[in-house]
Protein backbone atom coordinates (compact mmCIF):
# COMPACT_ATOMS: atom_id res chain seq x y z
CA UNK A 1 0.00 0.00 0.00
CA UNK A 2 1.39 3.42 -0.98
CA UNK A 3 0.98 6.78 0.69
CA UNK A 4 -1.21 9.80 -0.05
CA UNK A 5 0.75 13.07 0.09
CA UNK A 6 -1.49 15.71 1.73
CA UNK A 7 -0.86 19.45 1.82
CA UNK A 8 -2.74 21.83 4.12
CA UNK A 9 -3.12 19.17 6.82
CA UNK A 10 -3.13 21.70 9.66
CA UNK A 11 -6.02 23.73 8.22
CA UNK A 12 -9.65 23.02 9.06
CA UNK A 13 -10.55 20.88 6.04
CA UNK A 14 -7.09 19.31 5.95
CA UNK A 15 -7.36 18.18 9.56
CA UNK A 16 -10.67 16.45 8.81
CA UNK A 17 -9.24 14.83 5.68
CA UNK A 18 -6.29 13.53 7.67
CA UNK A 19 -8.51 12.20 10.44
CA UNK A 20 -10.92 10.46 8.06
CA UNK A 21 -8.15 8.92 5.97
CA UNK A 22 -6.36 7.58 9.05
CA UNK A 23 -9.61 6.12 10.38
CA UNK A 24 -10.17 4.48 6.98
CA UNK A 25 -6.76 2.80 7.16
CA UNK A 26 -5.13 4.95 4.48
CA UNK A 27 -1.41 5.58 4.72
CA UNK A 28 -0.75 9.31 4.90
CA UNK A 29 2.24 11.61 4.44
CA UNK A 30 1.56 15.21 5.40
CA UNK A 31 3.45 18.28 4.26
CA UNK A 32 3.57 20.87 7.04
CA UNK A 33 5.31 24.17 7.63
CA UNK A 34 6.77 24.69 11.12
CA UNK A 35 5.91 27.77 13.19
CA UNK A 36 7.90 29.73 15.75
CA UNK A 37 6.11 27.82 18.50
CA UNK A 38 6.06 24.28 17.13
CA UNK A 39 7.78 21.94 14.70
CA UNK A 40 5.79 20.36 11.90
CA UNK A 41 5.48 17.12 13.85
CA UNK A 42 4.37 18.92 17.01
CA UNK A 43 1.63 20.66 15.03
CA UNK A 44 0.34 17.31 13.78
CA UNK A 45 0.63 15.74 17.23
CA UNK A 46 -1.42 18.58 18.73
CA UNK A 47 -4.06 18.20 16.05
CA UNK A 48 -4.29 14.41 16.40
CA UNK A 49 -4.52 14.73 20.18
CA UNK A 50 -7.78 16.61 19.60
CA UNK A 51 -9.13 13.89 17.30
CA UNK A 52 -8.14 11.14 19.72
CA UNK A 53 -10.15 12.85 22.44
CA UNK A 54 -13.09 13.15 20.05
CA UNK A 55 -12.85 9.58 18.71
CA UNK A 56 -11.90 7.88 21.96
CA UNK A 57 -9.17 5.82 20.27
CA UNK A 58 -5.51 5.98 19.32
CA UNK A 59 -4.81 7.01 15.74
CA UNK A 60 -1.95 6.02 13.43
CA UNK A 61 0.61 8.75 12.84
CA UNK A 62 1.30 10.01 9.33
CA UNK A 63 4.76 10.57 7.93
CA UNK A 64 5.45 14.26 8.56
CA UNK A 65 7.50 16.13 5.97
CA UNK A 66 8.55 19.64 6.98
CA UNK A 67 8.90 22.33 4.33
CA UNK A 68 7.50 25.46 2.69
CA UNK A 69 4.92 25.40 -0.10
CA UNK A 70 6.20 28.66 -1.58
CA UNK A 71 9.78 27.44 -2.09
CA UNK A 72 11.28 25.41 -4.94
CA UNK A 73 11.09 21.66 -4.23
CA UNK A 74 8.84 22.70 -1.34
CA UNK A 75 12.10 23.30 0.56
CA UNK A 76 12.46 19.53 1.03
CA UNK A 77 15.85 17.85 1.24
CA UNK A 78 17.00 15.17 -1.18
CA UNK A 79 16.18 12.34 1.24
CA UNK A 80 12.58 13.52 1.61
CA UNK A 81 12.16 13.94 -2.14
CA UNK A 82 13.51 10.44 -2.64
CA UNK A 83 11.17 9.06 0.00
CA UNK A 84 8.16 10.66 -1.75
CA UNK A 85 9.23 9.19 -5.09
CA UNK A 86 9.53 5.71 -3.57
CA UNK A 87 6.42 5.72 -1.37
CA UNK A 88 3.74 8.15 -2.63
CA UNK A 89 1.47 7.54 -5.60
CA UNK A 90 -1.10 10.31 -5.11
CA UNK A 91 -1.26 13.92 -3.98
CA UNK A 92 -4.15 15.67 -2.23
CA UNK A 93 -3.37 19.37 -2.70
CA UNK A 94 -5.53 21.14 -0.17
CA UNK A 95 -3.27 23.98 1.04
CA UNK A 96 -4.41 27.46 0.03
CA UNK A 97 -4.48 31.09 1.09
CA UNK A 98 -7.93 32.53 1.78
CA UNK A 99 -6.76 36.14 1.39
CA UNK A 100 -9.43 37.98 -0.60
CA UNK A 101 -7.50 41.00 -1.80
CA UNK A 102 -3.78 40.86 -2.46
CA UNK A 103 -1.18 43.18 -3.87
CA UNK A 104 1.47 42.02 -6.33
CA UNK A 105 1.77 38.40 -7.36
CA UNK A 106 4.59 37.76 -4.89
CA UNK A 107 2.11 38.23 -2.04
CA UNK A 108 -0.91 36.23 -0.88
CA UNK A 109 -3.14 34.79 -2.20
CA UNK A 110 -1.00 34.45 -5.32
CA UNK A 111 2.04 33.14 -3.48
CA UNK A 112 0.36 30.06 -2.01
CA UNK A 113 -2.39 29.48 -4.55
CA UNK A 114 -0.33 29.95 -7.73
CA UNK A 115 3.34 29.44 -6.82
CA UNK A 116 2.46 26.78 -4.25
CA UNK A 117 0.36 24.81 -6.73
CA UNK A 118 3.08 25.11 -9.35
CA UNK A 119 5.65 23.72 -6.90
CA UNK A 120 3.41 20.80 -5.95
CA UNK A 121 2.83 19.99 -9.62
CA UNK A 122 6.58 20.11 -10.24
CA UNK A 123 7.04 17.70 -7.34
CA UNK A 124 4.61 15.32 -9.05
CA UNK A 125 6.45 15.63 -12.34
CA UNK A 126 9.84 14.91 -10.77
CA UNK A 127 8.61 11.99 -8.63
CA UNK A 128 6.34 10.58 -11.38
CA UNK A 129 3.18 10.86 -9.27
CA UNK A 130 0.19 10.71 -11.61
CA UNK A 131 -2.84 10.79 -9.31
CA UNK A 132 -3.75 14.33 -8.31
CA UNK A 133 -6.64 15.47 -6.12
CA UNK A 134 -7.07 19.24 -5.98
CA UNK A 135 -9.27 21.23 -3.61
CA UNK A 136 -10.48 24.23 -5.57
CA UNK A 137 -13.58 26.31 -4.76
CA UNK A 138 -17.07 26.63 -6.20
CA UNK A 139 -16.32 30.34 -6.54
CA UNK A 140 -14.06 29.94 -9.54
CA UNK A 141 -17.42 30.67 -11.18
CA UNK A 142 -16.84 34.33 -10.31
CA UNK A 143 -19.83 36.55 -10.99
CA UNK A 144 -21.64 34.08 -13.22
CA UNK A 145 -25.40 33.71 -12.97
CA UNK A 146 -27.72 30.85 -13.82
CA UNK A 147 -26.49 27.25 -13.94
CA UNK A 148 -22.80 26.39 -13.53
CA UNK A 149 -21.71 22.93 -14.66
CA UNK A 150 -19.02 20.87 -12.97
CA UNK A 151 -17.33 20.50 -16.36
CA UNK A 152 -16.99 24.27 -16.82
CA UNK A 153 -14.18 26.51 -15.64
CA UNK A 154 -13.08 29.58 -17.58
CA UNK A 155 -16.11 30.87 -19.44
CA UNK A 156 -14.75 34.42 -19.60
CA UNK A 157 -16.60 35.33 -16.41
CA UNK A 158 -15.63 38.40 -14.31
CA UNK A 159 -14.21 37.47 -10.92
CA UNK A 160 -15.07 39.05 -7.59
CA UNK A 161 -11.69 39.17 -5.84
CA UNK A 162 -8.06 38.05 -5.98
CA UNK A 163 -8.83 34.81 -4.15
CA UNK A 164 -11.20 33.71 -6.92
CA UNK A 165 -8.74 34.82 -9.59
CA UNK A 166 -5.88 32.86 -8.03
CA UNK A 167 -7.96 29.72 -7.53
CA UNK A 168 -9.26 29.76 -11.12
CA UNK A 169 -5.71 30.14 -12.43
CA UNK A 170 -4.47 27.35 -10.16
CA UNK A 171 -7.25 24.97 -11.18
CA UNK A 172 -6.49 25.64 -14.85
CA UNK A 173 -2.83 24.91 -14.15
CA UNK A 174 -3.79 21.56 -12.63
CA UNK A 175 -6.00 20.71 -15.60
CA UNK A 176 -3.21 21.60 -18.04
CA UNK A 177 -0.57 19.38 -16.38
CA UNK A 178 -0.11 16.80 -19.14
CA UNK A 179 2.05 14.48 -17.00
CA UNK A 180 -0.86 13.76 -14.63
CA UNK A 181 -3.68 11.33 -15.05
CA UNK A 182 -6.91 13.24 -15.38
CA UNK A 183 -7.05 15.15 -12.05
CA UNK A 184 -9.90 14.94 -9.55
CA UNK A 185 -11.12 18.38 -8.54
CA UNK A 186 -13.29 19.31 -5.56
CA UNK A 187 -15.12 22.64 -5.47
CA UNK A 188 -16.62 23.25 -2.02
CA UNK A 189 -18.88 26.16 -1.21
CA UNK A 190 -18.29 28.30 1.90
CA UNK A 191 -16.97 25.95 4.54
CA UNK A 192 -18.32 26.26 8.07
CA UNK A 193 -17.51 24.26 11.20
CA UNK A 194 -18.70 20.78 12.09
CA UNK A 195 -22.44 20.18 11.61
CA UNK A 196 -22.67 18.25 14.90
CA UNK A 197 -20.11 19.90 17.21
CA UNK A 198 -19.57 23.31 15.51
CA UNK A 199 -15.81 22.72 15.84
CA UNK A 200 -13.69 25.00 13.68
CA UNK A 201 -10.15 26.35 13.62
CA UNK A 202 -10.56 29.01 10.93
CA UNK A 203 -12.73 32.10 11.05
CA UNK A 204 -13.35 33.50 7.57
CA UNK A 205 -16.50 34.48 5.67
CA UNK A 206 -19.50 33.99 7.94
CA UNK A 207 -17.20 34.07 10.95
CA UNK A 208 -15.52 37.30 9.82
CA UNK A 209 -18.88 39.12 9.77
CA UNK A 210 -19.83 37.56 13.12
CA UNK A 211 -16.49 38.51 14.69
CA UNK A 212 -16.80 42.12 13.53
CA UNK A 213 -20.38 42.46 14.75
CA UNK A 214 -19.45 40.85 18.08
CA UNK A 215 -16.61 43.35 18.57
CA UNK A 216 -18.76 46.35 17.67
CA UNK A 217 -21.83 45.37 19.68
CA UNK A 218 -19.91 45.95 22.91
CA UNK A 219 -19.97 49.68 22.13
CA UNK A 220 -23.70 50.08 21.52
CA UNK A 221 -26.94 49.57 23.42
CA UNK A 222 -28.92 46.35 23.14
CA UNK A 223 -31.33 46.41 20.21
CA UNK A 224 -29.46 49.04 18.20
CA UNK A 225 -28.13 46.54 15.64
CA UNK A 226 -30.33 46.32 12.57
CA UNK A 227 -29.81 43.46 10.12
CA UNK A 228 -31.88 44.84 7.21
CA UNK A 229 -30.18 48.23 7.51
CA UNK A 230 -26.75 46.58 7.40
CA UNK A 231 -27.70 44.64 4.28
CA UNK A 232 -28.96 47.78 2.58
CA UNK A 233 -25.72 49.61 3.42
CA UNK A 234 -23.79 46.75 1.82
CA UNK A 235 -25.98 47.03 -1.28
CA UNK A 236 -27.77 43.73 -0.62
CA UNK A 237 -31.47 42.93 -0.77
CA UNK A 238 -31.26 39.97 1.60
CA UNK A 239 -32.68 37.52 -0.94
CA UNK A 240 -29.18 36.59 -2.14
CA UNK A 241 -28.35 32.89 -1.64
CA UNK A 242 -25.09 31.47 -0.26
CA UNK A 243 -23.91 27.86 -0.28
CA UNK A 244 -22.74 27.24 3.28
CA UNK A 245 -21.44 23.70 3.82
CA UNK A 246 -20.21 21.97 7.01
CA UNK A 247 -16.59 20.84 6.99
CA UNK A 248 -17.40 17.30 8.13
CA UNK A 249 -19.64 16.76 5.10
CA UNK A 250 -17.09 18.18 2.64
CA UNK A 251 -14.41 15.93 4.10
CA UNK A 252 -16.66 12.85 4.01
CA UNK A 253 -17.42 13.29 0.31
CA UNK A 254 -13.76 13.88 -0.60
CA UNK A 255 -12.70 10.87 1.46
CA UNK A 256 -15.35 8.71 -0.22
CA UNK A 257 -14.23 9.71 -3.72
CA UNK A 258 -10.55 9.41 -2.80
CA UNK A 259 -10.91 5.74 -1.86
CA UNK A 260 -12.80 4.80 -5.04
CA UNK A 261 -10.74 5.03 -8.24
CA UNK A 262 -13.87 4.68 -10.39
CA UNK A 263 -14.84 8.21 -9.29
CA UNK A 264 -11.45 9.79 -10.01
CA UNK A 265 -10.81 12.18 -12.87
CA UNK A 266 -13.99 14.23 -12.42
CA UNK A 267 -14.92 17.60 -10.92
CA UNK A 268 -17.28 17.76 -7.94
CA UNK A 269 -19.33 20.71 -6.77
CA UNK A 270 -19.52 20.26 -3.00
CA UNK A 271 -22.53 22.48 -2.41
CA UNK A 272 -25.86 21.79 -0.76
CA UNK A 273 -29.40 21.57 -2.05
CA UNK A 274 -30.60 24.41 0.17
CA UNK A 275 -28.55 27.61 -0.07
CA UNK A 276 -29.04 30.07 2.80
CA UNK A 277 -30.55 33.50 2.26
CA UNK A 278 -28.28 36.39 3.21
CA UNK A 279 -31.14 37.84 5.27
CA UNK A 280 -31.13 34.65 7.36
CA UNK A 281 -27.36 34.89 7.84
CA UNK A 282 -27.62 38.55 8.87
CA UNK A 283 -30.50 37.79 11.23
CA UNK A 284 -28.55 34.97 12.85
CA UNK A 285 -25.48 37.16 13.34
CA UNK A 286 -27.65 39.86 14.92
CA UNK A 287 -29.30 37.34 17.24
CA UNK A 288 -25.96 35.75 18.16
CA UNK A 289 -24.17 38.98 19.10
CA UNK A 290 -27.17 40.25 21.06
CA UNK A 291 -27.49 36.88 22.84
CA UNK A 292 -23.83 36.20 23.57
CA UNK A 293 -22.31 39.69 23.42
CA UNK A 294 -22.03 42.42 26.05
CA UNK A 295 -23.94 45.61 25.16
CA UNK A 296 -23.80 48.95 26.95
CA UNK A 297 -26.57 50.82 28.72
CA UNK A 298 -28.00 53.70 26.68
CA UNK A 299 -27.00 56.13 29.45
CA UNK A 300 -23.34 55.09 29.30
CA UNK A 301 -21.18 57.93 28.01
CA UNK A 302 -19.18 55.44 25.94
CA UNK A 303 -22.32 54.19 24.16
CA UNK A 304 -22.27 54.70 20.37
CA UNK A 305 -25.23 55.11 18.08
CA UNK A 306 -26.81 52.62 15.72
CA UNK A 307 -25.64 54.78 12.82
CA UNK A 308 -22.05 54.45 14.06
CA UNK A 309 -22.49 50.67 14.27
CA UNK A 310 -23.77 50.45 10.69
CA UNK A 311 -21.02 52.64 9.24
CA UNK A 312 -18.26 50.84 11.14
CA UNK A 313 -19.60 47.41 10.24
CA UNK A 314 -19.89 48.17 6.53
CA UNK A 315 -16.52 49.91 6.35
CA UNK A 316 -14.68 47.00 7.95
CA UNK A 317 -16.58 44.40 5.93
CA UNK A 318 -16.03 46.10 2.57
CA UNK A 319 -13.30 43.57 1.69
CA UNK A 320 -15.94 40.83 1.75
CA UNK A 321 -18.58 42.78 -0.22
CA UNK A 322 -18.35 40.46 -3.24
CA UNK A 323 -18.58 37.48 -0.89
CA UNK A 324 -22.26 38.19 -0.17
CA UNK A 325 -23.44 38.36 -3.78
CA UNK A 326 -26.09 35.95 -5.02
CA UNK A 327 -24.73 32.50 -5.85
CA UNK A 328 -25.55 30.81 -9.14
CA UNK A 329 -27.07 27.33 -9.31
CA UNK A 330 -24.22 24.84 -8.98
CA UNK A 331 -24.91 21.65 -10.91
CA UNK A 332 -24.06 18.64 -8.72
CA UNK A 333 -24.51 15.71 -11.10
CA UNK A 334 -21.08 14.17 -10.43
CA UNK A 335 -21.37 14.59 -6.67
CA UNK A 336 -24.87 13.09 -6.58
CA UNK A 337 -23.73 10.10 -8.66
CA UNK A 338 -20.58 9.41 -6.62
CA UNK A 339 -21.99 9.97 -3.12
CA UNK A 340 -25.79 9.66 -3.11
CA UNK A 341 -25.60 8.28 0.45
CA UNK A 342 -23.96 11.47 1.72
CA UNK A 343 -26.55 14.27 1.52
CA UNK A 344 -25.35 17.67 2.66
CA UNK A 345 -26.76 18.61 6.09
CA UNK A 346 -29.10 21.57 5.80
CA UNK A 347 -27.54 24.72 7.24
CA UNK A 348 -30.35 26.48 9.08
CA UNK A 349 -30.63 29.12 11.77
CA UNK A 350 -30.19 26.59 14.57
CA UNK A 351 -26.94 25.31 13.08
CA UNK A 352 -25.61 28.81 12.39
CA UNK A 353 -26.38 29.83 15.99
CA UNK A 354 -24.47 26.77 17.20
CA UNK A 355 -21.53 27.77 14.98
CA UNK A 356 -21.70 31.33 16.31
CA UNK A 357 -21.68 30.25 19.95
CA UNK A 358 -18.69 27.98 19.37
CA UNK A 359 -16.74 30.78 17.67
CA UNK A 360 -17.54 33.29 20.42
CA UNK A 361 -16.69 30.81 23.18
CA UNK A 362 -13.40 30.09 21.40
CA UNK A 363 -12.73 33.84 21.13
CA UNK A 364 -12.43 33.37 17.36
CA UNK A 365 -9.27 31.29 17.69
CA UNK A 366 -7.32 33.77 19.78
CA UNK A 367 -6.78 31.28 22.56
CA UNK A 368 -3.55 29.53 21.80
CA UNK A 369 -3.40 25.78 21.98
CA UNK A 370 -0.18 24.63 23.60
CA UNK A 371 1.83 22.17 21.49
CA UNK A 372 1.46 18.60 22.70
CA UNK A 373 4.59 16.84 23.95
CA UNK A 374 4.09 13.07 24.13
CA UNK A 375 5.22 11.26 27.26
CA UNK A 376 7.05 8.75 25.10
CA UNK A 377 8.43 9.73 21.71
CA UNK A 378 9.07 6.72 19.49
CA UNK A 379 10.82 8.99 16.97
CA UNK A 380 13.43 9.99 19.51
CA UNK A 381 13.75 6.42 20.72
CA UNK A 382 14.43 5.10 17.20
CA UNK A 383 16.54 8.06 16.09
CA UNK A 384 19.76 6.05 16.10
CA UNK A 385 18.30 3.44 13.77
CA UNK A 386 16.87 6.10 11.48
CA UNK A 387 20.20 7.91 11.37
CA UNK A 388 21.94 4.66 10.43
CA UNK A 389 19.64 4.36 7.40
CA UNK A 390 19.99 8.06 6.45
CA UNK A 391 23.78 7.77 6.45
CA UNK A 392 23.81 4.48 4.50
CA UNK A 393 20.49 3.85 2.73
CA UNK A 394 22.07 1.03 0.74
CA UNK A 395 22.15 -0.94 4.01
CA UNK A 396 18.62 -2.18 3.18
CA UNK A 397 19.70 -3.86 -0.05
CA UNK A 398 18.95 -7.57 0.05
CA UNK A 399 18.12 -7.60 3.76
CA UNK A 400 14.89 -8.65 5.42
CA UNK A 401 12.60 -5.83 6.58
CA UNK A 402 9.82 -5.63 9.14
CA UNK A 403 7.16 -2.92 9.36
CA UNK A 404 6.68 -1.25 12.75
CA UNK A 405 3.54 0.83 13.34
CA UNK A 406 3.17 2.67 16.63
CA UNK A 407 -0.20 4.40 17.08
CA UNK A 408 -0.98 7.21 19.48
CA UNK A 409 1.04 10.15 20.88
CA UNK A 410 4.65 10.13 19.73
CA UNK A 411 4.01 7.21 17.39
CA UNK A 412 4.84 6.68 13.76
CA UNK A 413 5.64 4.14 11.04
CA UNK A 414 9.00 2.61 10.21
CA UNK A 415 10.56 -0.12 8.11
CA UNK A 416 13.11 -1.92 10.27
CA UNK A 417 16.09 -3.31 8.34
CA UNK A 418 17.35 -6.55 9.85
CA UNK A 419 20.70 -8.27 10.07
CA UNK A 420 20.66 -11.72 11.66
CA UNK A 421 17.18 -11.02 12.96
CA UNK A 422 18.04 -7.74 14.67
CA UNK A 423 17.24 -4.18 13.51
CA UNK A 424 20.33 -2.32 12.35
CA UNK A 425 18.58 0.63 10.68
CA UNK A 426 15.10 2.10 10.18
CA UNK A 427 13.49 3.99 7.31
CA UNK A 428 10.46 6.16 7.98
CA UNK A 429 7.27 4.73 6.52
CA UNK A 430 6.21 1.15 6.02
CA UNK A 431 7.41 0.94 2.43
CA UNK A 432 5.25 0.53 -0.69
CA UNK A 433 5.19 -3.28 -0.53
CA UNK A 434 3.54 -5.43 2.08
CA UNK A 435 5.83 -7.09 4.60
CA UNK A 436 5.69 -8.74 7.98
CA UNK A 437 4.70 -6.15 10.56
CA UNK A 438 4.34 -5.33 14.23
CA UNK A 439 1.52 -3.06 15.38
CA UNK A 440 1.18 -1.56 18.85
CA UNK A 441 0.43 1.73 20.57
CA UNK A 442 2.92 4.21 21.96
CA UNK A 443 2.05 3.44 25.58
CA UNK A 444 2.91 -0.21 25.05
CA UNK A 445 6.12 0.63 23.17
CA UNK A 446 7.12 3.02 25.94
CA UNK A 447 6.55 0.35 28.58
CA UNK A 448 8.59 -2.14 26.56
CA UNK A 449 11.40 0.40 26.25
CA UNK A 450 11.30 1.08 30.00
CA UNK A 451 11.32 -2.67 30.79
CA UNK A 452 7.95 -2.28 32.51
CA UNK A 453 6.41 -4.88 30.22
CA UNK A 454 7.74 -7.90 28.37
CA UNK A 455 7.04 -8.55 24.71
CA UNK A 456 5.56 -11.95 25.56
CA UNK A 457 3.11 -10.43 28.02
CA UNK A 458 2.19 -7.61 25.64
CA UNK A 459 1.32 -10.20 22.98
CA UNK A 460 -0.62 -12.26 25.50
CA UNK A 461 -2.65 -9.20 26.49
CA UNK A 462 -3.42 -8.41 22.84
CA UNK A 463 -1.43 -5.17 22.93
CA UNK A 464 0.81 -6.22 20.03
CA UNK A 465 -0.64 -7.33 16.70
CA UNK A 466 1.69 -9.50 14.63
CA UNK A 467 1.23 -9.91 10.87
CA UNK A 468 3.53 -12.74 9.91
CA UNK A 469 3.50 -12.49 6.08
CA UNK A 470 6.61 -14.55 5.37
CA UNK A 471 8.09 -14.42 8.86
CA UNK A 472 6.90 -16.28 11.93
CA UNK A 473 6.01 -14.80 15.29
CA UNK A 474 9.06 -16.48 16.77
CA UNK A 475 11.16 -14.44 14.33
CA UNK A 476 9.22 -11.19 14.67
CA UNK A 477 8.91 -10.84 18.44
CA UNK A 478 12.69 -10.70 19.05
CA UNK A 479 12.78 -7.86 16.50
CA UNK A 480 10.33 -5.86 18.60
CA UNK A 481 12.24 -6.68 21.76
CA UNK A 482 15.48 -5.45 20.17
CA UNK A 483 13.86 -2.27 18.79
CA UNK A 484 12.48 -1.47 22.23
CA UNK A 485 15.89 -1.72 23.90
CA UNK A 486 17.77 1.57 24.26
CA UNK A 487 20.97 -0.18 23.21
CA UNK A 488 19.60 -0.47 19.67
CA UNK A 489 19.09 3.32 19.49
CA UNK A 490 22.48 4.96 20.16
CA UNK A 491 21.03 8.45 19.82
CA UNK A 492 18.34 7.80 22.43
CA UNK A 493 19.78 10.31 24.86
CA UNK A 494 20.16 13.01 22.23
CA UNK A 495 17.50 15.62 21.68
CA UNK A 496 15.64 15.07 18.41
CA UNK A 497 15.48 18.50 16.71
CA UNK A 498 12.18 17.58 15.06
CA UNK A 499 10.43 16.90 18.35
Amino acid sequence: MSYHFLTGATGLLGSYLLRNCLLAGQRMAVFVRPTKRASARQRIETQLAHWERECGRKLPRPIVLEGDLTQLDLDLDAASLGWIADNCTSVIHNAASLTFQGGHREAEPWLSNISGTRHVLELCRCTEIRQFHYVSTAYVCGLREGRVLESELDEGQPLGNDYEKSKLEAEQMVRDAAFLNRPTIYRPGIILGDSRTAYTTTYHGYYAALKLAYALVSKVALGVTNGPALLATLGLAGSERKHLVPVDWVSSVIGHVLCRPEHHGKTYHLTGDHPVRVSEIAGTIQEAVETYGDSLDESDQMCCSGEWFEKSFCKELSTYRSYWRDDPHFDRANTAAAAPHLPCPRVDRRMMMMMAKYAIDANFGRRRVRPVKPEFDAHRHLRGLVRAWEESPEVASGRACVGLQVDGPGGGQWRLILERGRPIAAERGLGPHSAASLHLDSKTFGQLAAHQLSVAKAVRLGRVVVEENGMTSSQLLPVLEAAARPSTAPALAERDPSS
